[in-house]
Parts: structure tokens; C-alpha cells; sequence
């Protein structure tokens, strides 16, 4: 990202391995079925969702990205919130770190466990406490009013843009215009027993928020593909096809990490601060995002840091331009501690 490009490599540390890491375990195994969930399943198909153009029209895309690459469309990222929005994932974990994805297709109402540790069915993990939550791609910037979902939309395109500049600082209009991060001789790879990689692939930075390492783009391919072999595979699909650069982006913002919760819970305030957080100064608003983010990097370092900065000039460059206002914004995480694993 320039999210991991001014801070490319520093945010892909510090937020997506957290994935790779927090949802690896000791070995596990792709399968189709288990004695909990049927690896197949048919529920009622769902209705599709208002399409995201009925919240951004083109003009407004192309006003707020001005000199983006030609990469980067309306159409494209449409069509990525559409097709990802009829995407939903189950996801639940027993004990510390043995899980289960299982993905739903709501078009077509069939669901599949697209990953399941080899571990899952051990007496040990069954009799730990556990946790589960579904992810629901369409709530993207859709499960509010309308002045919800357009402040949830600056933050998510100001978190893009940063992550993306290439131009003249304070402008904002240079968002957009990187399509994976300027070095790209690192491979970023790291041990992963779930989501190994491919002899020759390298996982840098790419996309909108600047996927990176193996472990990020197995997850992000079996939320988004149902199949992790796809993206650990074909790496350069992220830079190469502008509807999966946004999809990234898209599951990136609406996925919780391991201890973190997703941008778009704290953007639209269903996501409240445990007592831990409250003591660590995490409060809802933009501010937390950055944490979620880049928190190792941008938080807890006072008021006068760059990149945080940035990223609070371009949500509210985008606020005003979407017509909105976010009156009690903490838009800054200059206190707040980042998480620590």
C-alpha cells in the first residue's frame, strides 16, 4: 500500500500478517467436509443488494480521483463491491487457533467450508472456549443511511488513496495511482502452514490497500474465490485485474483480524471499545481505523505524524466532497496504543 507504501512494507507488518499469523496454525487441511457442517449446503437465495453505483455515481468517482491510473475504473470497483457484496463467510474458531471458514454464496444460496484445520475435530480444541462471527460483504457501505454509508465510503477511499499517492502532498487528489508498491523485488513470504507459498511467487504490495505475504493472500482468496489456491497461485491477478484489486481492498476493510475489529464495524459504530481498548485509549472513529490499519507504525506518537495526518486530510477532502460531515470525528490515533501479539 502506499498503507503499505509510504508505510507499504511497515503497514503490511503490521496489519496483514496479523492475518497470516493469528489464523495459522500447528497444520490443517482443506476440507470439504466435517461431523459439524456439511461441506455443501443449500439455503434460501438471498436478494441481491442495492448496487453501489445507487451510492457513488461515476462523475463523483472520477471527481474524487483525478489523476488515478487508468487502472483503477468506476466500473471496476462497482462491480467489486456487487459481486463481493453476494459473498458472505462464516467464520468460527475453537480454542486458540483451529478454524473453520465456511462461504456462502447468496445468489445461489449453496455454502461450502472452504477451510477447516486439521485439528478442528480433536476432543482438546472442541472443549475450549470458542467464537464465531459472519462476514457479510454486502453490508459494505450499504447496511445503514445513506449518511452512515458515505462517511463509511470517505474513510474507506481515504485509507485507499493514502495507501495509493503519488503526487503533491495535501492536494488529494493524487489517490489511486500506484498499483502495487515500487519495490517489488521482496517476496514476502513467510511460514505459513495453511496458506503455503508457490516456489517463484512473490507477495508484495498490490492493490488498492496493498495485499502482501502468503498468508494474506490465501485468506483474502478463500473469502473472495472460495479457494485460497487461486491468489497464492496468481499472485499478479491483484495487479493485473482491476474488479479483484478492488475486491482486496474491499475484504480487506470488512474482515477482522485476529484481536482487531473490521473498519467497517468502527466506521459505522457497531463496534464499541472493551475494557482493555478503553485503557489503551482505543475509541470509536476514524482515528481507530488508522489503528487497524497501521497502528505499529501511525499510533501512539503524538499529533505531529505524517502518514496519520494524511490519511485524516484525505477523509475529510472526501467527507466534504461526498456531502457529509462527521461533527464528533476522533479522527486521530495519536494516543491510542496499537496492538501488540
Amino acid at each position: 500500500m502506499k498503507s503499505i507504501i509510504l508505510s507499504s512494507k511497515l503497514l503490511a507488518i503490521s496489519l496483514f500478517i496479523l492475518l497470516s499469523t493469528g489464523f495459522s496454525c500447528g497444520g490443517s487441511s482443506k476440507s470439504n467436509s466435517s461431523s459439524d457442517s456439511s461441506s455443501a449446503s443449500v439455503n434460501k437465495p438471498a436478494a441481491p443488494k442495492v448496487s453501489m453505483a445507487s451510492l457513488l455515481s461515476e462523475q463523483q468517482f472520477n471527481d474524487l480521483f483525478p489523476q488515478r491510473d487508468k487502472f483503477y475504473t468506476y466500473a471496476a470497483f462497482i462491480k467489486a463491491a456487487d459481486e463481493l457484496g453476494l459473498i458472505k463467510v462464516k467464520v468460527t474458531r475453537r480454542a486458540t487457533s483451529v478454524y473453520q471458514l465456511v462461504r456462502t454464496d447468496k445468489k445461489t444460496g449453496k455454502s461450502a467450508v472452504v477451510r477447516q484445520d486439521v485439528d478442528w475435530n480433536e476432543d482438546w480444541a472442541k472443549a475450549k472456549p470458542g467464537s464465531s462471527y459472519t462476514i457479510d460483504y454486502g453490508n459494505f457501505c450499504a447496511e445503514f443511511a445513506a449518511d452512515i454509508n458515505k462517511k463509511e465510503l470517505a474513510a474507506f477511499f481515504a485509507h485507499i488513496a493514502h495507501e495509493t499517492r503519488h503526487g503533491v502532498n495535501a492536494t488529494y487528489t493524487d489517490g489511486l495511482m500506484l498499483i502495487h508498491e515500487s519495490n517489488t523485488t521482496l517476496p514476502y513470504i513467510n511460514e505459513n502452514d495453511e496458506y503455503p507459498p508457490v516456489a517463484g511467487k512473490k507477495y508484495y504490495g498490490r492493490g488498492p490497500m496493498q495485499l502482501s505475504y502468503n498468508g494474506n493472500y490465501g485468506y483474502a482468496s478463500d473469502c473472495i474465490l472460495g479457494d485460497d489456491k487461486i491468489l497464492l497461485q496468481n499472485p499478479e491477478l491483484v495487479e493485473n485485474d482491476p474488479v479483484m484489486a478492488f475486491k482486496t481492498a474491499i475484504y480487506f476493510w470488512m474482515t477482522p483480524q485476529t484481536h482487531k475489529p473490521s473498519a467497517h464495524d468502527v466506521m459505522t459504530g457497531k463496534w464499541q471499545p472493551n475494557t482493555e481498548d478503553k485503557a489503551e485509549g482505543r475509541t470509536p472513529g476514524f482515528g481507530m481505523t488508522i489503528n487497524i490499519v497501521n497502528g505499529e507504525v501511525e499510533c501512539n506518537k503524538g499529533e505531529d505524524m505524517y502518514n496519520m495526518n494524511d490519511r485524516i486530510g484525505f477523509y475529510q477532502f472526501f467527507l466534504k466532497k461526498l456531502g457529509v460531515t462527521d461533527a464528533n470525528c476522533v479522527c486521530s490515533c495519536g494516543k491510542m496504543k496499537p496492538y501488540h501479539y
